[in-house]
């Protein structure tokens, strides 16, 4: 080809890089975030090494602003960990705030009408079981739809989100009210509440123990085999014989059913009740959790730490130094834009038109 007609710029596919190597670009364009918001603080006014150190204590400083902090990563964590086989499989699954609501409302139900009819470890158990069935069964009709007519599933799982916060809106108004005219879902009982452990709710011990068992899950069974098999290519998987709708389906269900026990755990453990704001926007974050962590469930807890770092610092720099709420979420912004941009370099390199040059900065 000759040079004249070689873009300015072009792309190509990177045929491996070293662990190293990867690590220090990540690491490189972590470092250009902190210098990007370093410049906004400039901008309005803060001393940035004032504004960062704010962040830090405000999360990390106290043992009750590290409670916190915890409380913000268990979601988190246990979202990631649940899309995570999901995305393996490409099926592109962003319906897990619908699948928490959805777990929600079945613990709820048992928190709510069985309170004084079972004993509260039996009654905690039933409602852990109770939400993950509601969240599986929640996950599986858009992959049933997927499966038996082909349907679009990141359109049809967005959208299953806005049903499942319907449904608790009326439930609010309607069967569960507790004061009429309240619109408020009454307070679990104590037995309903997940108890404590080193001062946060005992989800962080349920999260951290799923994520030992998805990652051997993903890597050393039978099915995590099939699903990576499956999100290569679904012709290369049914030459080798296996089912791949009753895979999608059995994926599906599992992970639903693990966003549905998130759902028991931030209504039971952090809420003790239910609203239709029970998922908080985590169903989305996690979709982010998982692509820094690329699916790995033990890079996923450093990532959710990192980010319930940002969110619970963002809260006292607001409080502490009167920086605006919208600051903060720019400063979140540009840490997760930096972070996954440099994905692309990983992956990818750009050379330059006559210089054979190649651009690896984050």
């Amino acid at each position: 080809m000759h040079e004249a007609n070689t873009p300015l710029i072009r792309l190509a596919k990177r045929d491996g890089m070293s662990r190293g190597k990867m690590w220090a670009i990540r690491a490189a364009a972590f470092v250009v975030a902190i210098l990007i918001g370093a410049v906004v603080f400039l901008l309005i006014g803060n001393n940035p090494i004032s504004a960062y150190g704010t962040i830090l204590t405000g999360s990390l400083g106290k043992k009750t602003a590290i409670r916190q902090t915890v409380r913000i990563a268990i979601p988190l964590l246990g979202t990631a960990l649940a899309i995570a086989p999901c995305f393996k499989m490409k099926f592109w699954n962003i319906g897990a705030e619908g699948q928490i609501t959805a777990g929600a409302v079945g613990a709820a139900y048992f928190a709510l009408f069985w309170a004084d009819k079972l004993p509260g470890p039996v009654l905690l158990v039933v409602m852990a079981i109770a939400g993950a069935l509601f969240g599986g069964i929640w996950a599986l009709i858009p992959a049933f739809f997927k499966t038996r007519w082909g349907t679009n599933e990141t359109l049809f799982t967005l959208m299953m989100n806005y049903i499942a916060i319907g449904i608790v809106n009326w439930l609010q108004g309607g069967p569960w009210e507790g004061r009429p005219g309240s619109q408020i879902i009454p307070q679990y009982d104590s037995a309903a509440v997940l108890p404590k452990v080193l001062g946060v709710h005992c989800g962080w011990i349920i999260v951290l123990a799923l994520t030992v068992l998805m990652y051997f899950y993903m890597k050393y069974t039978k099915q995590g085999y099939e699903i990576a098999v499956v999100g290569e290519s679904e012709n290369t998987a049914r030459y080798a014989g296996m089912n791949v709708g009753r895979i999608v389906m059995r994926t599906m269900f599992l992970s639903g059913a693990i966003s549905g026990l998130v759902g028991f755990i931030v209504s039971s453990g952090a809420d003790n009740t239910l609203h239709s704001g029970v998922a908080a926007g985590v169903g989305f974050t996690a979709i982010t959790v998982a692509w820094l962590a690329q699916l790995n469930p033990f890079a996923m807890v450093g990532i959710s730490a990192l980010l319930a770092v940002l969110e619970k610092g963002a809260d006292t720099l607001q409080t502490q130094m009167q920086v605006p709420a919208s600051i903060s979420d720019i400063i979140t912004g540009v840490v997760l834009f930096c972070m996954l941009g440099c994905e692309f370099f990983i992956n990818y390199r750009v050379i330059l038109r006559g210089h054979h040059k190649e651009v690896t900065g984050a």
